[in-house]
């Protein structure tokens, strides 16, 4: 069962919970370069390092590895094709989609809307 953070805007409801996507090259999160972590923006579990966000070019934040244990994967067909979504496995919150086109050391790509995430700088 999803927990719903009450302040969350229609875009984050739309995409964590309602199967949404938002546009490409929108997110401020792309041209994030500092040192530190990314938060989900529902519960605010920490998902992901600095050091493993890379440039794709896909228009969205993508990292090469998330923090351990902190999703959950199921397949989704909602283009027409298999692909494997992510959530956030303390609130359930769509996330993105892992695909196996990224850089070394694990070949993965996290695509995550960058809306359902919230950076936090090293202190």
């Amino acid at each position: 069962m999803s927990k719903k953070n009450p302040n969350l805007t229609a875009e984050q409801k739309l995409v964590m919970f309602e199967d949404g996507t938002e546009p490409p090259g929108t997110s401020e999160l792309n041209h994030e370069k500092r040192d530190g972590s990314y938060h989900c923006a529902n519960c605010g579990v920490k998902l992901f390092q600095s050091d493993a966000k890379y440039e794709s070019g896909s228009g969205w934040p993508s990292f090469f590895k998330s923090l351990p244990e902190v999703f959950e994967t199921k397949t989704d067909h909602l283009l027409g094709y298999a692909r494997t979504e992510y959530h956030c496995k303390n609130c359930d919150a769509h996330h993105g989609h892992i695909f196996d086109d990224g850089p070394e050391p694990t070949g993965k790509r996290y695509c995550n809307n960058g809306v359902c995430l919230v950076f936090k700088p090293k202190e």
